[in-house]
């Protein structure tokens, strides 16, 4: 018998019951596990739910309604491996994205009562939703911060990744300018070195973009990565403000979702749109039994506020294939009102590999290319050209052959590289 003003002990058992219905104000998650040797699939799915809300290993006895805020264990697929768990909204601090994640991601990826865990997709409830910012611009970006609004955008990033002087990372970024990108793009790696600073690179770049618009008659810009420590990112943020640069880029995952959310809500102030870049993304996502797939990362970026994210390929580029669709989707689709992201295509494209891009992904997208500009025969602004060509051309519904008849460093592009997917 318990004692008085006490409940009966909460066990494993208390996080199962496959007859639940998940409320609308629950966060849904779903989970592929494995369970570890001597434990069953329901015994596995309990504990999974336990870890991530108000469980642990042994009976514990307890006063109140403490299992009102207990997750449940409401579905087991033991033939796709799927489990599904459903949390009380209650359990989770309003506009927190590392609390949420120390529930449904946090210890439960650890556990020995599991071989492989990995978290697959979530359905947001709207009380949640709204706690977070969302994008201040989302796809909209595309008309109302650049000249693209019936196209996809375009971005590059100068090659070699890093080892350029601020002096010709300025030049590469005029030539692609003038050649027809609109946008000059920083790699993940590139932030204050010695050989190409961060105010000077800003600042001249800057300059340049300038020029570029002079002589373009085009809105040009610039994802400057100010990723940091968190004092040091707000500061770049504002000093990109001060400068006139429109965009900045994190990068997301390496950064921290705590300090992603602080440059969201610097940028607020700024009305700077935000670039995520998703360096490390992989050692979460690529073992597709573990881990935290694409597609969760990609929901917890809208909900943290970023405009536009990588997203993949659909497998045309030299980076693994994954869900690009699917995610691409999810990030369109309806989200209690939320603000949309546009997907950023981007890793070994070329003007070649265009068509079957838009084919894949249709054309409400930024592409990015890095060699597939730079390699281009005759030199980075001849890159540009071909490259603004073939997604201008083909987006406008021309074969890649008959935008290539019209512009010949197309044609010199297509002619080096073909239709072929790099490795």
């Amino acid at each position: 018998m318990a004692p008085v003003g006490q409940d009966m002990g909460i066990t494993y058992e208390d996080f199962l019951d496959e007859s639940y219905e998940p409320t609308e104000t629950d966060l849904v998650c779903e989970f592929y596990i494995e369970p570890a040797s001597g434990i069953d699939w329901e015994a596995a799915a309990s504990r999974v739910a336990s870890e991530s809300s108000n469980g642990t290993w042994t009976e514990l006895q307890v006063e109140g309604n403490i299992r009102d805020l207990s997750a449940t264990a409401c579905n087991i697929d033991k033939e796709n491996g799927h489990i599904t768990v459903a949390y009380p909204d209650v359990l989770f601090e309003p506009g927190s994205m590392p609390q949420v994640l120390s529930c449904i991601a946090g210890n439960i990826m650890g556990m020995k009562a599991v071989e492989r865990i990995r978290l697959l997709d979530c359905h947001w409830p709207e009380q949640l939703v709204q706690s977070f910012p969302g994008p201040q611009y989302g796809s909209a970006v595309k008309s109302e911060l650049l000249d693209a609004a019936d196209r996809p955008a375009t971005a590059t990033v100068p090659k070699p990744k890093v080892g350029l002087s601020t002096d010709q990372h300025v030049q590469v970024g005029y030539e692609a300018w003038t050649g027809g990108v609109d946008l000059l793009k920083d790699d993940e790696n590139l932030t204050d070195q010695s050989f190409n600073p961060f105010e000077d690179r800003l600042s001249e770049s800057l300059a340049a973009r300038d020029r570029a618009e002079e002589e373009t008659g085009e809105t040009k810009s610039y994802l400057l990565n100010v990723t940091g420590t968190g004092t040091d990112m707000l500061e770049r943020v504002d000093l990109a403000a001060e400068h006139g640069c429109e965009f900045v880029m994190v990068d997301i995952v390496t950064t921290g979702w705590a300090a992603l959310q602080q440059v969201r809500e610097r940028c607020e102030r700024t009305g700077q749109a935000i670039h995520a870049h998703r360096a490390m993304h992989a050692a979460f996502d690529r073992i597709p039994t573990h881990g935290v797939s694409m597609r969760v990362i990609a929901q917890i970026s809208r909900l943290c506020g970023v405009d536009h994210i990588h997203t993949g390929t659909a497998g045309l580029g030299k980076l693994e294939n994954e869900d690009t669709l699917g995610i691409n989707d999810w990030l369109a689709s309806d989200l209690h009102g939320m603000t949309d992201v546009l997907p950023v295509a981007s890793g070994g494209l070329h003007p070649g590999l265009v068509s079957p891009l838009f084919d894949a992904l249709g054309t409400n997208l930024m592409v990015q290319a890095g060699g597939g500009i730079h390699g281009h025969p005759d030199g980075t602004h001849e890159g540009a050209k071909a490259f603004r060509a073939a997604s201008e051309g083909v987006a406008a519904g021309k074969s890649i052959e008959d935008a290539a008849a019209e512009e010949p460093a197309l044609a010199r592009a297509i002619e080096k590289w073909g239709t072929e997917t790099p490795r």
